[in-house]
């Protein structure tokens, strides 16, 4: 691996993202190089040579150190993910998923795929023909960036709301949980309950009223630490805490001793619920189910399962 060649292509790929219009912040050497990466550049390769394979975050950085020798750290995933690839995708320049689009978001299977119609523009980079191409391209691109946003919108998961209004959800069986939980469970036992918050692991939010959990007398400033969904039931003054359980663990005791602190000052009353797509699921966690917590399974949705106490979907006063 010759360093020249390494410095030549890197700079070749900024004087590209430059050209294509990308923002100030991925015109670096970070998006120059996964650039380089999802076209398999090598040093020694022309741009003629370029192609299209399915590339992960991490090959992505397993291909950046074995032929640019840059040695990007673990937790610079998250950076390349969100600083990087999600601008290349947005952009029309990358696809996500194309051999699988629903596969869900926070899979670690989940790649990226030069455009095809990018593919062939930069396979002309250096050529005669590049500054055709290129005026060609960009006269496309919003309509191409525009039809495969189009086609992302199309595979998200849309849950309904009570009030009627529809969110849409990233793939994934994370999602399809969630709207079980509020289209299902919520129906059966929280009749008239208000959707306070819904996560989506894609976008991180997928439904937030902060306005309503505050007159609620909850205020967080990192929505990362909610549960996966809220709900208020007005008719009891109790205030639902539900995780989705599709990979990771329940409402354990750690857990539950994390959300009473997070909604200590809430004026409703706290209930815990996990919620499982399959008994099979819920099988594997029931050692770690906190007492005095409530537990729903997406495949049996008219029953509930009450871990002890006195009382059956409610709130507990932890001072008695």
């Amino acid at each position: 691996m010759s360093e020249d060649q390494v410095a030549k292509l890197v700079r070749e790929a900024g004087e590209i993202l430059a050209a294509l219009g990308l923002p100030r912040e991925q015109q670096n050497e970070r998006s120059s190089i996964c650039l380089l990466s999802i076209l398999d550049l090598r040093p020694g390769k022309t741009w003629a040579e370029a192609t299209a394979p399915l590339m992960g975050i991490t090959p992505i950085m397993d291909w950046a150190r074995e032929h640019c020798g840059k040695e990007w750290a673990p937790n610079t995933r998250e950076t390349i993910r969100r600083r990087t690839m999600h601008q290349f995708v947005d952009a029309g320049l990358a696809l996500y998923n194309p051999d699988e689009p629903t596969r869900p978001v926070n899979s670690p299977r989940a790649v990226y795929q030069i455009e095809p119609s990018a593919l062939a523009l930069l396979q002309s980079f250096g050529s005669p023909t590049w500054a055709t191409n290129l005026a060609d391209y960009l006269a496309l691109r919003e309509t191409l960036a525009a039809r495969y946003a189009a086609e992302r919108e199309q595979n998200k998961i849309p849950v309904t709301l009570a009030d009627g209004r529809t969110l849409s959800l990233s793939p994934g069986d994370h999602s399809e949980l969630i709207k079980d939980i509020i289209e299902d469970f919520a129906a059966r036992f929280v009749p008239g309950g208000q959707l306070i918050y819904a996560g989506d692991k894609g976008e991180k939010v997928g439904y937030f009223d902060t306005e309503a959990l505050r007159s609620l007398g909850v205020t967080v400033d990192k929505h990362g630490k909610l549960p996966d969904v809220v709900i208020y039931y007005p008719e009891k003054n109790w205030l639902l805490l539900i995780e989705s359980v599709t990979s990771h663990g329940p409402v354990d005791g750690k857990r539950h001793g994390e959300l009473a602190k997070l909604f200590a000052s809430a004026k409703p009353g706290l209930v815990y619920v996990t919620a499982f797509p399959t008994r099979r699921l819920m099988a594997r966690y029931l050692s770690e189910i906190a007492w005095e917590t409530e537990v729903w399974v997406a495949e049996a949705p008219t029953h509930l399962i009450h871990f002890n106490g006195v009382r059956f979907l409610g709130p507990y006063d932890t001072k008695e």
